[in-house]
């Protein structure tokens, strides 16, 4: 996390009505990144994360960041041969896995399964230093083009194409967003969105870069508009995503004028109607909550333009607007040098001698 991050008051996640507080996130992270670290874990290895939603599952991908290695998500409802395709392509050293799901992994999977709520592995975990995890501890420093995450999607042809962004993009791409919509101690993110999808990846980032809670739907939550407007209700969420078949759904049932603390709903992942964008800001009931439209393929790390979406429009469809960035980007919308293919050859490839220092990892 971020520097400042640390003394932020208030607990770093939610999930149930249950907190975990900063310190003992922070600790937890950092024991399981150890444990990573000592069974090979470093700058250009991956990890597969096979967890719902839960404060292990918040815990499992930043252990796998800061320990140095690009963690992997997996949907363990989809096939078997997708998941192995998955798991022969991108090569993790290691899967993070709990009980329950553990019967679940496909037998072609071949990567050792870490069960973080097996006694042996409490044990071990129990038994590691959870002081801050510095590049003494990894196998090899931790650079800005090493991959941060790997994730697949569908691919043109259909076939599931695996893409590795980096440490660089992925700052990048969190730094505007937060110098663009400015997030503050009075701030509540919502994390629902499926960590195979990369959308997830601001969710799970950068509110705890800044110090700010993040409240962690339930698993498959995400599906229902009543629990979710529950949920925003019930602990403050200002700041969410949705996808706008999604944003359709929840607006049929719940009127964002019921959602008090709400103030900022970003939207990606399909064309937004602009008949949508109508319904959105009459349905805030004249509150000033801002709608934004973002675009962008998975290979450019998450998103590429952003337009704020207003009533009005005479288009079918929202603008999806300019590109977004910081100045650190080469070209925001360039692709190329930000990530790379999930494929055995460039998981060994050579990383940057940039210093670590310009481009911290994420955490």
């Amino acid at each position: 996390m971020a520097a400042g991050a640390a003394k932020a008051e208030g607990p770093a996640l939610v999930f149930e009505d249950e907190e975990l507080s900063r310190t003992e996130f922070d600790a937890r992270v950092n024991r399981l990144a150890r444990l990573l670290i000592g069974r090979g874990v470093g700058p250009e290895s991956v990890v597969a994360v096979a967890l719902p939603r839960s404060f292990d599952l918040l815990v499992a991908i930043h252990a796998v960041v800061r320990a140095g290695g690009a963690y992997l998500p997996l949907d363990l409802t989809l096939p078997a041969d997708r998941l192995t395709h998955m798991t022969d392509t991108a090569r993790p050293v290691c899967v993070l896995t709990d009980l329950p799901s553990l019967g679940a992994l496909p037998a072609g999977v071949e990567a050792e399964p870490v069960v973080l709520d097996a006694p042996e592995v409490r044990a071990e975990l129990d038994g590691l230093d959870d002081a801050v995890v510095t590049d003494a501890d990894r196998s090899a420093p931790l650079l800005p083009r090493h991959p941060a995450y790997v994730i697949f999607t569908s691919g043109s042809t259909g076939r599931p194409k695996g893409v590795m962004v980096e440490h660089e993009a992925i700052v990048n791409r969190l730094a505007w967003m937060e110098g663009t919509y400015r997030l503050t101690p009075a701030d509540r993110v919502l994390q629902k969105t499926p960590t195979t999808f990369d959308v997830s990846v601001w969710e799970l980032f950068w509110p705890l870069a800044q110090g700010v809670p993040l409240v962690v739907a339930r698993p498959e939550g995400h599906r229902d508009p009543q629990y979710l407007a529950e949920l925003i209700r019930g602990q403050r969420v200002s700041v969410l995503h949705f996808v706008p078949s999604m944003l359709q759904a929840f607006l049929d049932s719940v009127d964002v004028a019921d959602c008090p603390g709400l103030r900022l709903v970003v939207c990606s992942g399909e064309a937004l109607p602009t008949d949508l964008v109508d319904r959105f800001h009459a349905s805030a009931g004249g509150r000033a909550v801002a709608l934004e439209n973002l675009y962008g393929p998975t290979e450019a790390a998450v998103d590429v333009t952003a337009a704020t979406a207003l009533p009005g429009a005479a288009t079918a469809s929202a603008s999806i607007g300019s590109p977004s960035g910081t100045p650190a980007s080469t070209s925001s919308t360039d692709a190329s040098s930000r990530s790379r293919s999930a494929s055995p050859a460039s998981c060994t490839s050579r990383a940057s001698s940039s210093p670590a220092a310009t481009s911290p990892a994420p955490t």
